[in-house]
Order: structure tokens, then C-alpha cells, then sequence
């Protein structure tokens, strides 16, 4: 077992920017390179957040012996081949959501994972946030009674003509920037996978806008909006048969407070406040635990290939007009 990781990254995009700022600040390991297919550009980045060694390529830095563990936010189009060369390189891998671009590509990861027998892991850092512990209490205690359905929506308006979220070839759009996460949730509250899923889009080269509907076989109906073309708007909502748990910053709650609302009939509601806590740095911390041999994680890679199962009948259920059954 390790005293401390030597964390490298791939890529120099502005996503890595809190996830740096945790793995130097938490004590996850150190932070000691950076790689970038310019080397101008590798050493900006290193010179401004303070990394020891700049690599002019990926594969450079993962044959240099100087790094244990690889965070991979590169664009969703080069998550799975940067990830499974990763892994063959005899390193553990936090891959940015959403994991890959299909279910294939998923499953090709999960593949790798379990041949070099190393920890992989989606970067959903939102799950880490104590909030949904407490969702999750309160769920359990019954005050809502039985779950039923579920909302979600995660929403911004995009300024950037050039940004890779626009591309296709990228693995751009909404559903596959910020609709997973919505997707995520529903299946973590569900506590279960979706047997149907229907959806529909506002498209231009990629979806800008989605609806969509999950069908689980416990009964619970989940429903989620995302936009990259529409005003900022982040929630949950968890309806049950006796109240419900709303969750007004369910994503990216920052270094503030959450407010959880929980509604019950004829009562007043009940605002329930958690403190403050960097779900990146707890992401990084199990990361650093599960890698050094130390316990499982909360959401093995299974997950993230169910989630890319979903993510694609979603698609699928927007190219033909149809409900898409899961299998």
C-alpha cells in the first residue's frame, strides 16, 4: 500500500481545474504532471497551477515511471481510448463523465479494468456530496412513503461557438455533458435499472435540448430536462405517495451550504440544511482509497456501463420516435 499517489492528467481542460485544486488541496496524493499534445501548452498549465513535470504527449507520460494515478478529462470522443491505454500502462484511471460514448466503449473499459485487475472510475463527483446521504435518509425512513416518481433538470445556455460540446465528433450535446447526470440520479434514487425509456430533442448537430422519460420495474417514473441552449436551471425533485424531497443544487453545490426541502401533507415544510463539503476532494479521496486496495467503491464500473446502456436508448428512442425497451 501507498502513503501518497503521484496524480497525472491528461489534457489541459478548464473541467480539471477543481479537480487539480482538490487532489493539491485535500491530501489525495500529489499532483506531479501534466501532459498535453503541446508542449507550450503543458507547461503553461504546470506553471500555473504548480505541477512539477509537463509532458509534449499521453503516451509520454504514461511510460515515464513518474505517475501512479491518471485523472482523463479529455473530450467524451478520447475518453475510452485514453482510458483503457491507461490502464495497460499499469495505471489506475478517474475518467470524467460520462465514461465513454456508448455502452460499447463502456463495456471495453470495464473489460480493461478487470484484465489488469486496476480500479477505474467515473468522475460523478455529485454522488459524494453528503446531501444525498441525507436524501437517502430520509427516503429510508418512510416520511415520504413510497417513492414514485422522480424530476430532474440540468440546463445552461452554451457562448462558446467552438466549445467541443458542440461537436458530434466530440461526443458533444446535452444529454452527454449534463443529461447524465440527470440519468445518474434517477437510477441511484430508483435503486434500479430502466426497463423503458422514451425521449425527444431540440437538434442541431447535436441535441441542445432533451426530454426524457425512464420507466423502472419497481414502478418509479423518472422525468429529466437538459439544455445547452436554455436559461441556467439545476434540481431534483423525489415525489413519494405520502411527500417529497426537493434538491435545489443537486450537481454543483459548491462550498455552501445545501438546502434540502421535504414536503409532507399537512405540515409545514421542512427545510433541512447540510454543510458545506468539496464532493471533488471526496471523489478523490475513495479514488485514492478503492486504488490503494483499501475497500470497493460506492458505484463500481458496472454502473457507468448501465448508465451508457441508458444514454444510449435514450438516443435511440429520439432517432426512431419510439419508447426503446431495455434489455
Amino acid at each position: 500500500m501507498r502513503e501518497r499517489f503521484r496524480w497525472g492528467i491528461l489534457g489541459t481542460a478548464g473541467i480539471a481545474v477543481k479537480t487539480i485544486k482538490a487532489i493539491q488541496t485535500g491530501g489525495c496524493g500529489e499532483l506531479v504532471a501534466i501532459a498535453s499534445r503541446d508542449l507550450d501548452k503543458s507547461n503553461d498549465w504546470a506553471c500555473e497551477h504548480g505541477i512539477p513535470l509537463a509532458f509534449d504527449s499521453y503516451d509520454a507520460m504514461l511510460k515515464s515511471g513518474e505517475v501512479d494515478l491518471i485523472y482523463n478529462p479529455l473530450p467524451n470522443s478520447l475518453h475510452a481510448k485514453w482510458t483503457i491505454k491507461a490502464l495497460r500502462a499499469g495505471h489506475c484511471v478517474l475518467c470524467e463523465k460520462p465514461i465513454a460514448l456508448n455502452a460499447a466503449e463502456a463495456q471495453a473499459i470495464a473489460d480493461a479494468a478487470e484484465e489488469t485487475g486496476l480500479h477505474v472510475a467515473e468522475a460523478f463527483m455529485y454522488r459524494f456530496h453528503p446531501q444525498f446521504q441525507r436524501a437517502a435518509e430520509l427516503i429510508e425512513s418512510g416520511v415520504i412513503g413510497k417513492v414514485s416518481t422522480l424530476y430532474s433538470c440540468f440546463t445552461f445556455m452554451n457562448d462558446d461557438p467552438n466549445a467541443n460540446l458542440l461537436s458530434k465528433e466530440m461526443g458533444g450535446g446535452a444529454l452527454m455533458d449534463v443529461g447524465c447526470y440527470c440519468v445518474d440520479f434517477s437510477r441511484l434514487i430508483a435503486g434500479c435499472e430502466p426497463v423503458r425509456v422514451s425521449a425527444l430533442e431540440a437538434r442541431k448537430e447535436v441535441d441542445e435540448t432533451m426530454l426524457g422519460l425512464l420507466e423502472f420495474p419497481n414502478g418509479v417514473l423518472a422525468q429529466f430536462e437538459t439544455s445547452i441552449a436554455n436559461f441556467e436551471r439545476h434540481g431534483a425533485i423525489i415525489n413519494g405517495t405520502e411527500g417529497s424531497i426537493e434538491l435545489f443544487s443537486p450537481w454543483v453545490s459548491g462550498e455552501k451550504n445545501a438546502n434540502i426541502i421535504c414536503r409532507r401533507e399537512g405540515q409545514a415544510p421542512e427545510i433541512i440544511t447540510v454543510e458545506p463539503a468539496n464532493s471533488y476532494y471526496l471523489q478523490a479521496a475513495e479514488f485514492c482509497r478503492v486504488a490503494n486496495g483499501e475497500g470497493g467503491p460506492t458505484r463500481p464500473i458496472t454502473h457507468a456501463v448501465l448508465n451508457m446502456k441508458v444514454i444510449d436508448a435514450l438516443f435511440a428512442s429520439c432517432r426512431e420516435s419510439r419508447v426503446v425497451e431495455i434489455n
